[in-house]
């Protein structure tokens, strides 16, 4: 195959789905927004819904079809964007429940849709998506003689669960929903770990249910395999790849793999990573090309004919850190190219 492979363990998913759902006495979604963090919406929502997921999660009203073909007609699947102009036929095609970010949004609603579900999202402090307290204070008696379906926020720095902002969303989401009698929610993965305070009623993980940090106990999810174009020998002295960046301070073997930075193996990456045979590490050498990456396989005994980039030694926060970015960006950026396969 001359192209990378991408391989989803989907039994890991539903692993670390389970796992999260352990550490809470509340129900549990799941974000499948992107794509599912591009690992593919409909097998990964369907084998969740398989687990008894009954809320999911999408960033937008069009990624909902796909979800709804998978999980069926009952569980609920809400929109983070909410109504947006045009997304009418689309909410009511795949009864999608948009979540309400502005009076605007609400309006517009109640125009197109007047009996339509719907749910809150509220700003809490990040300051990027929600009703403002003053707009909820003033729709809040409206919006619940309605029965939205749920009453969310979002946490800015969960990541740090020492960050004093976690405990003052937590304040101001309290303060702004004492008395709702919808389901509220507040936590993604990391609030999900940082303990009840912060579950609710209902959590919904995202990157922890696809092996990413900070569920540090989460299986990997996701294995890359690079199959191998050509193996040259170098001489001491000689450099490889753009640049000259790197320069034999021995006699290697350098395999070059199909792979680069338009697969989501991004060009900042360059060296501190490893490609696997098997168990056997091998340095990345030189800077990763738009369609190419070169390893040193100078110690392994016979020329592979695929390498590893991705597994259980190497994760997606390891290539991250190496890039400088997050898991989520790593695993979102894993392109069309590969072939994909499911292993359930």
């Amino acid at each position: 195959m001359s192209t990378a492979r991408l391989t989803i363990n989907l039994q890991a998913l539903a692993s670390n789905w389970r796992a999260l759902n352990a550490k809470t006495d509340v129900e549990t979604g799941a974000v499948v927004k992107a794509d599912a963090y591009g690992l593919g919406a409909g097998p990964v929502s369907a084998i969740l819904a398989e687990e008894g997921v009954r809320k999911f999660f999408v960033a937008a009203a069009e990624e909902g079809a796909a979800v709804r073909k998978a999980v069926g007609p009952d569980p609920q699947i809400f929109v983070f964007s909410g109504f947006m102009e045009g997304d009418n036929g689309l909410h009511f095609a795949d009864n999608l429940i948009p979540l309400i970010n502005s009076p605007e949004q609400f309006k517009r609603l109640q125009q197109a849709m007047p009996s339509h579900p719907f749910g809150v999202q509220l700003d809490s402090g990040m300051n990027r998506l929600g009703l403002e307290p003053a707009d909820w204070a003033a729709l809040r008696s409206e919006m619940e003689s309605q029965n939205p379906q749920a009453v969310i926020s979002h946490l800015a720095c969960s990541d740090e669960p020492d960050h004093p902002m976690n405990r003052q969303q937590l304040k101001t989401f309290r303060d702004m929903t004492d008395g709702v009698t919808a389901p509220r929610s507040l936590a993604a993965t990391a609030g999900t770990l940082m303990g009840s305070e912060f579950h609710f009623d209902f959590c919904r993980p995202g990157v922890g249910l696809y092996g990413g940090m900070p569920f540090a106990d989460a299986k990997p999810v996701v294995t890359v395999d690079l199959p191998v174009i050509q193996v040259r020998a170098v001489e001491v002295g000689e450099t490889v790849g753009y640049g000259g960046s790197w320069v034999a301070r021995r006699p290697s073997r350098i395999a070059t793999v199909a792979a680069g930075y338009a697969d989501g193996l991004h060009r900042a990456i360059g060296g501190g990573i490893d490609a696997f045979a098997g168990d056997q590490p091998c340095p990345v050498v030189g800077r990763i090309s738009m369609d190419l990456v070169t390893i040193d396989v100078t110690d392994l005994p016979e020329d592979p004919e695929r390498l590893r980039i991705l597994n259980g030694h190497q994760t997606v926060d390891d290539l991250a850190e190496a890039a400088g970015t997050i898991g989520y960006e790593i695993l979102t950026s894993l392109g069309a190219r590969y072939s994909r396969g499911y292993v359930e």
